[in-house]
């Protein structure tokens, strides 16, 4: 797999149950997502991963990974990080959408004040930040993309 080409989607936190299901974080749009994406990590491929049922209202999921059939071998996926590849995203967004993958490169900039470029993006339950190449982080509440130009401004 491109590390380029992979798309963080969600984190297996916890397990659940005694038959070796497993909580997992998302971060997609919508949870349920996650019956019909081609999730994977680097323990193991997409056709393992089974989506079970969301989990109301958050956005933790239930799924089964072929393979840890008990809650101790399920164990030991805490922490995993699941991926999908940006090919399978789909590409027929509407005006003003977009993915966060697609914006890292980007300029941030504040009052015409070059800040950074964008490397990636954190959420500590408080909304999404901006990393920037040089480690500074910024909110991203309330942020301006122009897709043109490549740039974020932010207020």
């Amino acid at each position: 797999m491109d590390k380029d080409n992979r798309i963080l989607v969600g984190k297996i936190v916890a397990c659940q149950g005694i038959r070796g299901d497993v909580r997992v974080q998302t971060y997609t749009a919508a949870p349920t997502d996650f019956a019909t994406l081609p999730v994977w990590s680097g323990i193991f491929g997409v056709d393992d991963f089974k989506f079970i049922r969301v989990v109301p209202n958050s956005d933790v999921i239930i799924a089964h990974v072929r393979g840890y059939e008990d809650r101790t071998a399920a164990e030991h996926l805490r922490g995993t990080r699941l991926f999908i590849e940006r090919d399978a995203l789909p590409d027929d967004m509407r005006d003003g959408e977009y993915y966060q993958s697609d914006l890292i490169g980007f300029d941030v900039v504040r009052d015409g004040v070059r800040l950074g470029i964008v490397a990636g993006f954190q959420n500590y339950g408080a909304g999404d930040i901006i990393q920037t190449d040089d480690g500074n982080m910024y909110s991203f509440i309330g942020a301006d993309v122009d897709m043109n130009n490549k740039t974020i401004n932010i207020k």
